[in-house]
């Protein structure tokens, strides 16, 4: 069974997101539930969260919640880790609102036989890892994690390879990023902006 982790830090993240409070606020909540869609169609998921309207959001997904512990994203993931089912493992980020089943899918298949996966930001930071098992994870998060997740793959003995999944590539961060995916972006996040209209105006 795959078990797909979602860590959300919260309404208050995306600093680099440039509108108001509320906005920021609306948008994140948006983008998760976008990102939640896609994930609850391909396996059990579970958001890792210290934010109650985050974990509202996960709930009417159909997805479960744990407590983020606070210390970052790695120690979201670490949590939302314990006590997993055997299986793959997907962790995704919240801000990719242009996510699609078919692409959680297409990270699936193009993973090596125990192997892990990763797709990697414009950045080079990871925006989505599949892993054989949680043993596998270690919070590697920040400038250049993609590069520090392979190499951390390789001490264990894994193939890991980086896979091509737009989608999962693009994520949010500023408001340019917004304007460039919204018309790709999914229902709840194109809503969120239609409701928004002079704060994201070019």
């Amino acid at each position: 069974m795959t078990t797909v982790v979602v860590p959300f830090a919260g309404t208050m993240g995306k600093t680099r997101l440039h509108v108001s409070a509320r906005a920021r606020r609306a948008l994140s909540l948006a983008m998760l539930g976008d990102v939640l869609a896609a994930c609850v169609a391909v396996g059990r998921t579970r958001v890792a969260t210290p934010d109650p309207e985050g974990a509202q959001v996960a709930r009417e997904a159909g997805a479960e919640t744990v407590a983020d512990p606070g210390g970052g994203q790695g120690a979201a993931v670490q949590a939302a880790l314990e006590r997993v089912d055997p299986g793959a493992i997907l962790v995704v980020n919240a801000d990719v609102p242009c996510l699609v089943p078919d692409d959680l899918r297409a990270l699936l298949a193009a993973t090596p036989a125990g192997g892990v996966a990763l797709v990697e930001a414009l950045d080079g930071t990871t925006n989505a890892l599949r892993l054989p098992s949680a043993a596998a994870f270690a919070p590697l998060y920040g400038p250049d994690s993609a590069a520090r997740f392979k190499e951390h793959a390789a001490r264990l003995g894994l193939e890991a390879v980086s896979v091509a999944v737009p989608s999962l590539a693009e994520d949010v961060d500023t408001l340019d990023d917004l304007r460039r995916l919204q018309l790709r972006c999914g229902p709840r996040t194109q809503a969120a902006l239609a409701d928004l209209p002079e704060e994201v105006a070019p």
